[in-house]
């Protein structure tokens, strides 16, 4: 596994995709996939894809690098550090969906600067996104669920893909669950949101 990492890192500056993976179809990128489980699920269902991930956090990044290791996944590619370099760094219209699943919700009013979803990054998710792409966002507190509905409903760039309450309250068909998920440590039972580039 020592020699995984610099094999599937994503190198800084200005992303060139075909060069991380030539043949792939559709490049997807996970914000803040923590241990790694929901990313690398979805790598192997769909190896044709190229899956991007990035994590602040180190013991995130060995965990993901665990997960694709054990499976074999020659499709992922990660940063450890902030995804929005990565997003400022990626071609316009390169991506094809965006997960953003149960990031920190930093719920009290202070901290609300420090929330992932804000104008400027909605602003870059736009730009990435193709249009038709998807962007799916989980939460397990209600306020931060509320907050992120506002800001994407407010947007001209997005639209909504909820017709009733279950699109919002049971986990859409392709979620994996992860052990994240299943700690259950917001306030409310898991919110998935998705949306779809305008």
């Amino acid at each position: 596994m020592e020699t995984l990492l610099p094999r599937i890192a994503i190198p800084p500056g200005p992303v060139d995709l075909a060069r991380l993976m030539p043949a792939a179809a559709e490049v997807w990128l996970e914000i803040g996939f923590g241990g790694g489980e929901h990313m690398a699920a979805q790598a192997a269902k769909r190896p044709g894809v190229l899956v991007l991930g990035a994590e602040p956090f180190l013991n995130g990044v060995a965990s993901a690098l665990r997960h694709v290791d054990e499976a074999g996944l020659e499709n992922v590619r990660l940063l450890e550090g902030d995804a929005r370099q990565l997003l400022l760094d990626l071609p316009d219209a390169s991506l094809t969906r965006v997960f953003i699943l149960f990031p920190d919700p930093w719920p009290k009013t202070r901290h609300h600067k420090r929330r992932l979803i804000q104008d400027d990054v909605l602003g870059e998710l736009a730009r990435t996104l193709k249009p038709g792409g998807g962007l799916r966002f989980a939460t397990d507190w209600a306020d931060y669920a509320d907050w992120t509905l506002e800001k994407l409903i407010r947007s001209t760039d997005f639209r909504w893909t909820a017709e009733r309450a279950d699109d919002w309250r049971i986990p859409p068909a392709d979620h994996i669950t992860t052990r994240y998920e299943q700690k259950r440590l917001g306030d409310c039972a898991p919110v998935f949101l998705d949306f779809e580039r305008a």
